[in-house]
Formats: structure tokens, sequence, C-alpha cells
């Protein structure tokens, strides 16, 4: 009797244990899906403009992404001959208040704001750094530690055989962590998690040289091309590889309940 208690302990742990792997896999593919913006573009037939500024937080989205680094650029720019010492503080603080517009914008109008508080809180922290420090090109310190930490982060996650795309994708199609059972949707998720690798390790490679021979202007006009110009192709191919992979998944599955029924 003590045997059978064991026995029924032991595999309700195992059930406890599989239950909080299902719940973290799930909560960490959400989280996933929403920041690579694989989640917009999840049942998509065929890539299209109104999947893709989804993606990207919409039209708003975009702006909110691009614009405070624009204007920083170019206020800094025009300024930096005629005025060298209003020239940091002019383009942060113009930065700065773009920022803030649109996280207003999004409050006043009932809207989910984190995108838009995220980024002021990231336009302000690095303004204030620059400033703190007084060398501009510390505007981009933070940008340069994000990136490297979600470039180390995805790195990892292939490391240790936990791709975060195949996270992402097992959330997105309802899977769980099957998905890591398949030898085509695995490899996939790691070709595609290492793609992201990619991107983020380009910019640093780009970017980082530059940040260290203190050349603003150059940093800034990178940092701007990097961006969503450089994300929308990453975020095109994964789901490309992710949709064939699943469409010759299920078409398979399908060919072989005919073939069953017959």
């Amino acid at each position: 009797m003590t045997d059978d208690h064991n026995e029924q302990g032991s595999g309700d742990a195992a059930t406890g244990a599989s239950e909080a792997s299902e719940s973290l896999s799930a909560a960490l593919g959400a989280a996933a899906a929403k920041n690579t913006g694989l989640g917009a573009m999840a049942g998509e037939q065929a890539p299209s403009r109104e999947a893709l500024l989804k993606a990207m937080g919409g039209i708003r989205g975009l702006c909110e992404a691009v614009l405070p680094g624009l204007a920083f650029i170019v206020i800094y720019s025009a300024l930096i001959a005629p005025a060298a010492n209003a020239a940091v503080p002019v383009a942060l603080g113009a930065s700065v208040l773009i920022a803030l517009v649109f996280t207003i914008w999004r409050v006043v109008a009932k809207e989910n704001a984190t995108q838009a508080v995220a980024g002021l809180i990231g336009v302000g922290a690095s303004a204030i750094l620059a400033i703190a420090t007084n060398r501009p090109v510390n505007n981009f310190a933070l940008g340069l530690g994000i990136d490297a930490l979600y470039g180390l982060a995805f790195l990892v996650s292939v490391l240790v055989r936990w791709p975060i795309i195949g996270i992402a994708v097992g959330y997105l199609y309802g899977e769980g962590v099957a998905w890591r059972k398949h030898k085509a949707t695995y490899r996939v998720a790691v070709i595609s998690t290492l793609l992201w690798v990619a991107l983020f390790a380009a910019r640093l490679v780009v970017q980082v040289p530059l940040f260290l021979a203190g050349n603003t202007p150059a940093l800034a006009i990178a940092h701007l091309i990097m961006g969503v110009p450089l994300y929308v192709p990453v975020l095109l191919v994964t789901w490309l590889l992710v949709r064939g992979v699943y469409a010759r998944k299920n078409d398979g599955a399908a060919s072989h309940s005919m073939s069953s029924q017959r």
C-alpha cells in the first residue's frame, strides 16, 4: 500500500511539473509572440501591409518607434555647427516631447499605452544619461544594451534547445511544446531564432564601433536604418519559414487522414 501511495505521489508530482512547464511555456510564448510581432502575423495566408503594420503597433506604433530618433538626428545635425551647446539638449528634448505626446494620445484615447509608455521611459532614460554624462552618444547606450540582452537571450535559448521562436509558435498554434518532438518544426524554430540573433548581432557589430568612437551622427543614422527597416524583413522571413513548415505538416496530416479513411 505504501508503494501504491508513493507511485501516486510521484505521478501527481510529475503531472504538476508538466503543468507548470506548459504554463511557463505559454507565458513565455505569449511574450515572445508579442515582442517579435509574430502574434500579429499568425493566421495570415499571405504577407500583407495590414499585418505588418499591426505587428509594429499600427501607423501610430511605427511613428512612435521612428519619430523620436528621427527628430534627434535632424535637430542635432542642424544645430551642432551653429549652436553646439544647444544641440544635445534641444535634440533630446524634442525626442522626449514626441514620445510624451504619443503616450498622452494613447492614454486620452483609452488605448493600450504599454508600448508608448515603454518608449517614453526608454527615450527619457537615454536623454538623462546623455545629458548627465555630457556625451550625446550615450543617448544610444540603453538601446545597445537591450539589443545585447535580446541577442544573448535568443542565442542561449538555442543552446539549451528551447529556441524562443519555437516557444512563440507553440503558443500561437496552440500545441504547447509539441513542436520540439518534430524534426521539421524544431529545425525551423532553431533557424528562425538564429535569424533574430543575427539581427541583434548585426546592430551591435555596426553600432558599437560608432558608439566607442563617439560618432553621434553616424550612430543615430545607423540606429534608424537598422531599426524598423531591418526588423521587417526578419519578421517576414520568420513568418514564411514557420508558415511553410506548418503548411507541410498540416497537408501531411490531412493526407494521412484521407488514407486512413480509405
